[in-house]
């Protein structure tokens, strides 16, 4: 395809061409012209020579040369008529290849245009007319700037010498970034380009195939904008969720849980004076002192699982150790925190999201792990977070499905990802699993 854009584009008699060429003797040429004659003269003296030699009389050196001389001219004949054959064959199959070449690009539905090494326009077809709004006419022997808007003209000039001296034949040009290119009347639109080049007659050409994107941007741009839109939904139903919790967690703290301690100190005043006759009372009093205990205790334990007020009073990392010193407790797997700064501020989106990542990550490993050991390492660099959980127990392939009605990784990933962060997970089965969390905080904190 590329040897038949180059047959194509350099085929033409165009102004931007210089016109038609003319026709040259090249040394292939005086050789098939002057070889029969340089062959008849030598093999006549050679022949003439060797009569001499062998003492024939002048006539029969004549005669002998004559015939050695036509035969040679003959032979010479032969391959001179061989050759032009082959070249008018090669010629018509050289005409029959320009036409195909001529016809795709023609009816290709991408642009393609030529330029040669002064960057003006030397091939311009149908595609490229629909594209740019430009008739061909128009553009042929014009500096290719014309298609492209004026802030971009030095910086593509640059880049398509820089090209010419790199010696390679074709690469996209911009890498992966969309380039711009001008309409007719002044609109701006992005494009895709390819690039070749090659030398003929020592002059570069460069072929450029472009593609109009600009359905395909669009379609990109609205999808970026609906996962924006999607994830700043997600961080406003989070933080919601997290208000509400909050709230409930306040009132069982504040109101329920309260009401209940002053519950149970009537029944243990109540107790102590009971009369020394009235035992089944007494005995009563005591079960409902006991029920009234474990149910402060629920009510609270409810209340920090909901939402732990520390977090709010405290700070982030007295309330993450309160999480591990909680964790290590019931379950009797030591658990360990580092934090590389005294006190951690944190805006309180960031901060709540940090407090559930751990708080979810260590309920995974009570659940799932069977580990002897979790590390919990929490460092704030300039302007981002890392929060590093990692444990020593059976870990698992991360090519498995997902269990059903299990949405610990994936809620672990979407806290990070409405934060504009980033979760990896690392694991294997055997050697244990490793939760990193990376979360910017330079954008504006979502109330928590």
């Amino acid at each position: 395809m590329e040897q038949c854009l180059r047959a194509c584009a350099h085929s033409r008699d165009s102004p931007a061409n210089g016109g038609p060429r003319r026709p040259t003797l090249s040394a292939g040429r005086l050789l098939v012209i002057f070889a029969p004659i340089v062959g008849l003269v030598a093999s006549t003296a050679a022949f003439a020579t060797a009569a001499w030699l062998i003492g024939w009389h002048r006539a029969e050196m004549l005669i002998a040369a004559e015939v050695a001389g036509a035969a040679t001219g003959m032979l010479a004949m032969l391959l001179l008529y061989r050759q032009i054959r082959e070249r008018q064959a090669a010629g018509r199959e050289l005409q029959s290849v320009t036409a195909r070449a001529s016809d795709v690009i023609e009816s290709a539905m991408d642009p393609i245009i030529s330029i040669d090494a002064a960057q003006r326009i030397v091939v311009f077809n149908p595609a490229a007319e629909k594209v740019f709004g430009w008739p061909r006419d128009a553009v042929l022997g014009q500096p290719v700037d014309k298609l492209i808007p004026q802030r971009f003209h030095d910086r593509h000039r640059r880049h398509i010498e820089h090209f010419g001296r790199t010696g390679a034949t074709t690469r996209r040009m911009g890498g992966h970034t969309v380039l711009t290119g001008l309409h007719a009347n002044g609109k701006e639109f992005p494009i895709e380009a390819s690039i070749s080049q090659h030398s003929e007659a020592g002059q570069k050409r460069f072929t450029v195939i472009l593609r109009d994107v600009s359905e395909r941007v669009r379609v990109e741009e609205a999808l970026r904008k609906s996962k924006d839109e999607l994830r700043e939904l997600g961080a406003a139903a989070h933080a919601a969720r997290e208000q509400e919790m909050t709230r409930i967690a306040r009132e069982l703290h504040d109101e329920l849980a309260q009401s209940l301690t002053a519950l149970q100190m009537d029944a243990a005043w109540c107790v102590e004076r009971a009369a020394g006759s009235e035992l089944a009372m007494a005995g009563r009093l005591a079960r409902m002192e006991a029920l009234l205990k474990q149910t402060v205790a629920a009510t609270r334990r409810i209340a920090a699982d909901l939402r732990p007020l520390m977090l709010d009073d405290l700070g982030l990392v007295p309330a993450v150790e309160w999480l591990v010193d909680g964790f290590t407790q019931r379950n009797g797997i030591p658990c360990e925190l580092a934090v590389n700064v005294g006190e951690l501020e944190l805006p309180g989106a960031h901060a709540t999201a940090v407090f559930r990542i751990v708080q979810e990550s260590l309920s995974n490993v009570a659940k799932h792990a069977r580990a002897s050991r979790v590390q919990v390492d929490i460092e704030r660099n300039g302007t981002q977070v890392t929060l590093s959980i990692r444990d020593n127990g059976a870990g698992f392939s991360l090519s498995d499905p997902r269990k059903p009605n299990s949405y610990g990784l994936l809620g672990l990933r979407e806290r990070a990802s409405l934060l504009g962060g980033e979760a990896s997970i690392t694991s294997a089965p055997g050697e244990g699993t490793w939760v990193q969390i990376q979360l910017p905080i330079t954008t504006p904190a979502t109330p928590s």
